[in-house]
């Protein structure tokens, strides 16, 4: 079941990933946290296990969804490589702050944190869009920051990326496909920051290295592969009023089960 658990939880966050280019991340690492707590790893550990578990499998991904964006034409590869000079130093120090919290104050944040992207999606805030080309030195910043906040919450950025690309005068449609393809360099770096803070610690449960939980990752990332590529290409011929509803309203109630767990 366990195992199964890891295959539906992978297709569905592939799905959502491709259609919002956001979400994955948060429904992973909530549903790892409540897995990982039926498996009685230690909790010292394992809400740090699921976050670190959960950028490694954001890595293949966002592979696949930045991909089917950008045979539609939809990331702006220059603005990606501009961000991405930032990333890669943001998610190693998000990896390292992360790792000097508690397992239950960082599970409380990344509740807080989910309940506030469903309140943002519900009331559909959203930046207005500034006038002409972005500064370099600004992709760059925002760049640090994304990487930084989305590694300490286990999430591909888009969350973050998704409204700055707007205030940068994005399409929606650029937004989500330019998101999937930083997904993967958060990722990466995230990954590797949680798998050297997690090296040899004295309570990680078999099959792990570092904070990352190998069949979890392996599971969820068999899945999350072909619907990630499902989903990138409904997020341009669906309407995504109702499905982004409902989402928020399920991120809502995953929060509450994170803070009240």
């Amino acid at each position: 079941m366990v195992y199964l658990t890891y295959l539906a939880l992978g297709a569905a966050a592939g799905f959502l990933a491709g259609l919002f280019g956001i979400g994955g991340g948060l429904i992973i690492v909530a549903v790892l946290v409540m897995a990982f707590t039926a498996l009685g790893f230690s909790p010292e550990v394992l809400v740090h296990l699921a976050v670190g578990t959960s950028l490694a499998t954001i890595i293949p991904t966002s592979i696949s969804s930045s991909l089917a964006h950008h045979k539609k034409q939809g990331v702006k590869w220059s603005w990606v490589k501009l961000i991405t000079l930032g990333l890669g130093l943001g998610a190693l120090l998000g990896a390292w702050t992360a790792s000097l919290l508690s397992g239950l104050a960082l599970q409380a944040i990344i509740g807080v944190f989910v309940i506030l992207v469903s309140v943002q999606m519900v009331l559909k805030l959203q930046p207005k869009p500034r006038v002409g080309e972005p500064h370099p030195l600004v992709l760059t910043s925002a760049g640090g920051f994304i990487g930084w906040a989305s590694t300490i919450f286990g999430i591909g950025g888009g969350t973050l990326s998704v409204p700055f690309l707007i205030w940068c005068n994005a399409s929606m449609r650029q937004a989500v496909g330019t998101s999937a393809a930083l997904g993967f360099p958060i990722a990466l770096f995230g990954a590797l920051g949680y798998l050297w803070a997690g090296w040899l610690h004295p309570s990680l449960p078999e099959l792990a290295s570092g904070f990352i939980y190998w069949p979890a990752f392996i599971g969820i990332s068999v899945a999350s592969v072909p619907f990630a590529r499902v989903g990138a290409r409904l997020a341009h011929f669906l309407p995504e009023l109702l499905l982004k509803r409902l989402f928020a309203l399920l991120l809502f109630l995953v929060g509450l089960k994170l803070l009240l767990f």
